[in-house]
């Protein structure tokens, strides 16, 4: 399993793993993982199963990633970390408290939700319809990246988050699209929140119309003790539209504890 991007700080702070969304990639996170390596924070950002030279798996199940996950921190020699996610990354963030609880030293969850639904339903199955279309008549992903990411921002946004946004998700094969898409329809963890002991932040978007505010909200109040926070200004893509604000809001947290 690939880290394609690690910032080494003191040893003595809890290390953070980054775990990216359907659309990002490990170097979406560079401009985060300077200011919590200057807050003294070492980190690993990784490119899922599919995405940069990490190898696919197969089935590609929220277990498998998990497992994943952890095959990747045992090779950056990392007992524990805080897990830091961004929309399906959250969801693997989740996944992993409740398959590989002793690995996780504390939960960022943004952007994100705790369940997807049933992958028969209705609406998963016309969420994949939906957004394999383009591929199906041919469209190359830099084409689904033009066209969707514009619309997960917020409302007027131009800033350069916009272009790496659209390079990142232009990045990723077919394949891994795909396979994330149909690992992201089956996607259940309501259940685990009520579990969590570890310091756990839900940070939500206020023009995010994937994981609305209300819903990432919900997420929060069903998890003991956690903190929620609504960032405003920003989209769904908030860690590429405003990264520093993110950190701003990260940092204070990881130094709680």
């Amino acid at each position: 399993m690939a880290a394609d991007r690690c910032e080494g700080a003191a040893p003595t702070r809890t290390p953070l793993v980054f775990l990216h969304g359907i659309g990002g990639r490990a170097s979406s996170w560079a401009a985060i993982q300077q200011a919590c390596a200057q807050a003294g924070y070492a980190s690993v950002a990784w490119d899922m199963p599919g995405y940069g030279d990490s190898p696919m798996i197969e089935p590609c199940t929220f277990d498998g990633l998990a497992d994943a996950l952890a095959m990747l921190m045992d090779a950056q020699g990392l007992q524990q970390a805080v897990l830091v996610g961004h929309s399906l990354g959250g969801m693997v963030a989740l996944q992993m408290w409740a398959r590989h609880p002793e690995r996780v030293a504390g939960l960022v969850l943004a952007a994100s939700s705790p369940g997807f639904g049933q992958s028969g339903g209705d609406f998963q199955q016309a969420f994949i319809a939906q957004r394999l279309a383009p591929l199906e008549a041919g469209q190359s992903m830099g084409d689904v990246a033009n066209a969707l990411v514009p619309t997960m921002v917020a409302p007027g946004f131009d800033g350069p988050g916009l272009a790496q946004a659209k390079a990142c998700m232009g990045s990723i094969t077919p394949a891994a699209y795909k396979a994330a898409l149909s690992a992201l329809v089956q996607f259940e963890q309501r259940s685990a929140l009520p579990t969590i002991t570890v310091p756990t932040l839900c940070i939500a978007a206020e023009h995010d119309r994937t994981a609305a505010p209300a819903v990432v909200q919900r997420m929060a109040e069903k998890i003991p003790h956690a903190q929620y926070l609504c960032l405003p200004g920003v989209g769904h893509l908030l860690t590429f539209e405003q990264p520093d604000s993110f950190a701003d809001a990260l940092l204070p947290f990881l130094r709680s504890f």
